[in-house]
């Protein structure tokens, strides 16, 4: 059965493979990047892999939350359904690393955007849908300060790291909220230095092999292994669900922590 899976992030790396994947099996596939120019490339390229796939494609800039806001009223202006959402998209390092709105990009990319996008989209998604969200093996305790731009980060990796350990807290907070009622909610850790962009840029090294991060969001998507699996987080390293970092698992810490993030993306 033909399912409608949204890809943010998917003009090249680990979501671009992913696309890739998910169209050749012929699914309705919805592209999304900030380049308008990639993003018109990746469409032509993966319309050729399509039979009975299907691609379409949003431009949005993922670090200012009113652009999130367009994305989400876009997809259901044409969509009263979407099957899966995957968000992949993310940044590790920037020569700018502070948002026209004051914010850290890391965690108004890897974690602000998703949750609002997911928030707006989720009247969308069935019970039985899934949003896949992308974690990480870097996961560090999270400074709300830094978080709402009170206090800058220089270190690049422990503001990813951070961010990686938002998205994976309010993943699993939102996935208890939710309930039977809602899709599965999954934080996934896709591979360690996978052969993204991100990986050479941020680590001067060619990377792994991306069909591996490829394969388990494709899984993580699609598979019965996932359904019942909302609220944990499956590390790809390891190739098992495991226990996330301990304070994503302490209630407290993800009540405090989404209530920042629930700050920072209510509209005024």
């Amino acid at each position: 059965m033909q399912k409608i899976i949204l890809i943010t992030g998917s003009t090249d790396g680990i979501g671009l493979a992913t696309a890739e994947m998910l169209v050749s099996q012929g699914h309705h596939v919805l592209l999304h990047g900030r380049n308008r120019a990639k993003l018109e490339a990746a469409e032509k390229s993966l319309s050729q892999l399509a039979d009975d796939g299907r691609v379409e494609s949003y431009v949005a800039d993922l670090s200012r939350m009113e652009d999130v806001e367009a994305l989400a009223k876009a997809v259901i202006e044409r969509h009263d359904r979407l099957d899966v959402l995957i968000n992949n998209a993310g940044i590790f390092r920037t020569p700018d690393p502070v948002t026209p709105d004051g914010l850290d990009v890391r965690f108004a990319v890897n974690t602000l955007a998703p949750y609002l996008l997911t928030q707006r989209l989720l009247p969308l998604i069935p019970a039985s849908g899934r949003v896949v969200n992308l974690s990480s093996a870097a996961q560090a305790p999270v400074d709300p300060q830094a978080m709402t731009g009170q206090v800058r980060i220089a270190d690049d990796f422990s503001a990813y790291a951070q961010s990686k350990l938002a998205i994976t807290m309010w993943s699993r907070t939102m996935a208890l909220a939710l309930g039977d009622n809602g899709p599965a909610i999954i934080a996934v850790n896709p591979g360690s230095m996978l052969a993204s962009k991100m990986v050479k840029e941020g680590f001067g090294v060619a990377g792994n092999d991306l069909g591996i991060g490829a394969e388990i969001l494709t899984r993580a998507a699609l598979s019965d292994e996932f359904a019942t699996a909302s609220g944990q987080y499956f590390d790809n390293d390891a190739g098992t669900f495991a226990a996330p970092h301990q304070d994503a698992l302490d209630a407290q810490k993800c009540e405090a922590i989404v209530g920042v993030i629930d700050t920072l993306t209510s509209a005024d």
